[in-house]
């Protein structure tokens, strides 16, 4: 009877070892899953504070924090258009305490400066927070334009002579314009200002004829006669200004340009965090007290808002930003 040869000493030692270190693995995992959050979160956002990312993200971290029970910190980290702030969220460890407060800019941004990363691929996208606010066409109260055909007809036979405020290269303001000038065959003149509130404010000064500003700036100013609204650049009429029509409807298909906020996390996070944030997530910007605070700025809530919807949508912006940077004569960078 041949005898099978038995294992070694050293041979079993090393395997319990690494029973153990696997065990351990195991353990550390399900404690981590179990107790996160136990310290505080930070939601960096890559603006200004007051702008219309930080507003959303500073009203959600509050509802989230009563939801969670850790306290969520906002820290506002500008720069590069939003790259500085994404980017510093890029590098942070995959844990779930530091998540990226994203917007429009992150996918407008891949197709006209560079950037270390991919918004899309690079990060664990949790979900959209809000959709919207859409950019508002407006002229000053005193001009004779009622509508966006008379606009148009003036811009054509005086060419040149019309200047809009924008916020500067690759924001959707300017988009915007491009999108109009090349559909239109007008050659409006884009003046960059420091932000959308501030071309609006140039708007009513007289320093430019129009503007397309988004709808937290564009209301106030109409409802006080200071400016005229003719069109808003989304899909459909907005219930809360149902008389301005749509650019789509006006003869300009494919018109939309509206802002989003989504949350973000760097790659690599557990996907166990990623569902406990979305399921926090969505039980906030459902509550009475978040819409109370964001459907007068011109923000709707997201619905079947899970991390893979908010991804896919995340890949169309960036497909269809794309497009909109050719108008401007840019290459999408690769």
């Amino acid at each position: 009877m041949t005898l099978r040869p038995q294992p070694s000493l050293a041979l079993l030692g090393a395997l319990l070892a690494s029973l153990v270190v696997v065990f351990v693995v195991v353990l550390a995992a399900g404690a981590q899953a179990q107790t996160y959050p136990n310290r505080p979160i930070t939601f960096v956002v890559p603006f200004a504070p007051g702008g219309l990312s930080d507003v959303p993200g500073r009203v959600l971290a509050a509802e989230m924090q009563e939801r969670i029970g850790a306290p969520i910190v906002v820290e506002n980290k500008s720069g590069a258009s939003g790259v500085a702030g994404a980017t510093a969220v890029w590098r942070a460890e995959p844990d779930g305490y530091t998540l990226l407060v994203n917007a429009l800019a992150d996918v407008q941004n891949l197709h006209y400066i560079p950037v270390p990363y991919n918004a899309v691929t690079d990060f664990a996208l949790i979900g959209m927070v809000t959709d919207g606010p859409p950019l508002v066409l407006i002229v000053n109260a005193a001009l004779p334009y009622t509508s966006v055909a008379e606009l148009i007809a003036d811009a054509k036979a005086n060419p040149s002579k019309l200047s809009f405020g924008t916020s500067g290269p690759a924001t959707s303001p300017v988009i915007a314009v491009t999108q109009l000038n090349a559909l239109a065959g007008t050659r409006i003149v884009d003046v960059p200002y420091r932000g959308s509130g501030q071309a609006a404010v140039a708007v009513v000064t007289g320093e430019v004829q129009g503007a397309f500003v988004f709808y937290s700036n564009a209301k106030p100013l109409s409802d006080d006669g200071k400016v005229r609204a003719l069109a808003v650049a989304s899909p459909q009429r907005l219930a809360s200004w149902p008389e301005i029509p749509t650019m789509a409807e006006l003869g300009f298909p494919g018109f939309d340009h509206r802002g989003f906020v989504g949350l973000a996390a760097p790659g690599k996070t557990p996907a166990s965090i990623v569902a406990f944030l979305n399921k926090h997530l969505n039980d906030a910007i459902n509550s009475a007290s978040f819409r109370r605070r964001i459907e007068p700025l011109g923000m709707t809530i997201p619905t079947d808002n899970t991390p893979e919807r908010f991804a896919e949508f995340m890949r169309q912006e960036t497909l269809r930003q794309a497009e909109l940077a050719k108008l401007s004569g840019y290459s999408p960078l690769k």
